[in-house]
């Protein structure tokens, strides 16, 4: 059985952090487990038309890694080939094993070891195990009647099947969300026709995007030039918390107003307008930055149909609504979203004395600092319970959450320990501190259902308050709110 210091499940920008942290800190017995077949997680992954990130790219990249961004919102094919180049540069192919899905992970208190067991049966050994398998990681398709008679192609924006050639056919979009809002426009001009089945609308501000010249895309690869124009964006950005958390006049006063106009704008006709007009307070839901989709919408060949409009069910050519029209399509696109807060974790977990992590996580989530789990010791979880951040970068949350894992690993070894786990009152205080914040934010108050809510009725996704308070709260690693043995 192949013995581990450290396990990282998951090759993404969280197991990609973990890795160069990890040979920085001079601890370079880790592997990383890969299900895929490639390297690189949601950038590798998300090949759907349109694909884009949408924080703007000197801080939605890893702080240690600059990089000559050809504009300020990277395209997923840039994105992978940053992912690629980081992956490269510091030689992680050599320590990554692919097509090795994780089918449990259980705790020897023998050995003080995770027994790793994969899919086709090998196990293998670790002291430490970095889960950081991603919360955007397993697709969610909604369960319709009849979805089996479909005789076209249908598949997740997760999962785009490149061999479907969609011009000139007819095409269904279930969802509104992010991918959609990317999909939509970066087809439109292509299909017959597009049927966007709308569940509710989300709140779509201006992308102010950029392309960067030559001379300018020089200047990025320096370090101080990329920190200063990170540091610039990051403040930019940061503010938003004000209005997520401490004032929702505020948040309504500035984007809600840019984002009223913004419709005005865009789509002249008064019942689209009412139909993608939101009830709820922005910022309740992930707020879509477009440029491309709402004049999507409004063309000829693009139908909306919202609540009052929707599916009852499937059928061998396409989808029948509820005000009884038949729609025969060629393709259904889910674009649908993942399980990003019951389904953190999408592998049993079991901890000591038989303690299952799906059990102690109802009827929520919950971590310390979204990473720690008593019971489950030298276990850490990359983007857990309440790491998700709604105004920036998901990057300087996860580099933040790495500050905390190697303090942790380097105080064992320190204490010359094989253990350190966090104590039941730590994370007890820690997760009633995280609701009780969260009580103030819009994600709680703003008069909307999201997937940053677990079926409690908890907001799990999001982190309630400013991103450098998460940092300060990982940097040092408290004693006292752990166990070492």
């Amino acid at each position: 059985m192949n013995q581990y210091k450290v396990l990282i499940i998951g090759s993404g920008f969280g197991g990609l952090c973990s890795a160069i942290r990890l040979i920085k800190a001079n601890i370079n017995d880790f592997l990383i487990l890969e299900r895929r077949s490639f390297m690189g997680g949601t950038w590798s992954q998300n090949t759907y038309p349109g694909a884009a990130v949408d924080v703007q790219s000197p801080l939605y990249s890893i702080s240690s890694e600059p990089y000559d961004w050809s504009q300020m919102f990277a395209t997923q094919e840039e994105l992978k080939t940053y992912t690629n180049y980081v992956i490269d540069k510091n030689k992680l192919r050599e320590k990554c094993m692919v097509n090795s899905n994780v089918n449990q992970i259980k705790w020897s208190a023998d050995s003080a070891n995770w027994l790793v067991t994969l899919t086709d049966g090998t196990v293998l050994r670790s002291q430490f195990v970095i889960n950081a398998s991603g919360p955007l990681s397993t697709p969610t398709i909604p369960n319709f009647k009849g979805q089996d008679k479909f005789s076209g192609a249908s598949f997740h924006t997760n999962d785009w099947q490149h061999d479907f050639d969609y011009t000139d056919k007819n095409v269904a979009i279930i969802g509104s969300g992010a991918s959609a809002a990317q999909v939509i426009p970066a087809i439109a001009d292509k299909v017959k026709q597009i049927h966007v089945f709308q569940r509710t609308p989300h709140w779509v501000i201006h992308r102010p995007d950029r392309k960067f010249t030559p001379w300018q895309r020089k200047l990025l690869k320096y370090p101080f030039i990329q920190k200063t124009l990170r540091t610039l964006i990051y403040w930019a950005l940061e503010y938003r918390v004000l209005g997520f958390k401490y004032s929702k006049t505020l948040l309504d006063l500035i984007a809600g107003s840019e984002a009223k106009r913004y419709i005005k704008q865009q789509v002249k006709d008064k019942s689209l307008q009412q139909k993608l007009t939101p009830d709820f307070t922005i910022g309740c839901k992930r707020v879509i930055l477009s440029n491309t989709y709402y004049p999507a919408l409004c063309r000829e060949n693009v139908f909306l149909h919202d609540k009052s409009d929707g599916i009852t069910q499937l059928n061998q050519t396409g989808i029948h609504t509820t005000k009884g029209e038949q729609i025969d399509l060629d393709l259904i696109v889910y674009a649908t979203g993942y399980d990003a807060t019951d389904g953190v974790i999408s592998y049993p977990v079991i901890g000591k004395n038989n303690k299952v992590l799906q059990e102690y996580w109802h009827p929520f989530p919950r971590a310390y600092l979204g990473t720690s789990i008593p019971n489950f010791p030298n276990l850490f979880i990359v983007t857990g319970p309440n790491t998700g951040i709604g105004h920036t970068s998901a990057i300087f949350i996860i580099e933040s959450q790495i500050n905390y894992i190697i303090n942790a690993i380097q105080q064992v070894n320190e204490l010359d320990k094989q253990v350190v786990e966090v104590t039941e009152i730590a994370e007890q205080n820690y997760t009633d501190l995280i609701h009780q914040e969260m009580e103030k934010t819009v994600w709680k108050t703003g008069g909307c259902s999201s997937w940053y809510q677990s079926k409690s009725g908890h907001v799990i996704a999001m982190f309630p308050g400013f991103s450098f308070t998460y940092k300060r709260w990982a940097k040092k690693l408290k004693i006292n709110d752990h166990l070492f043995y």
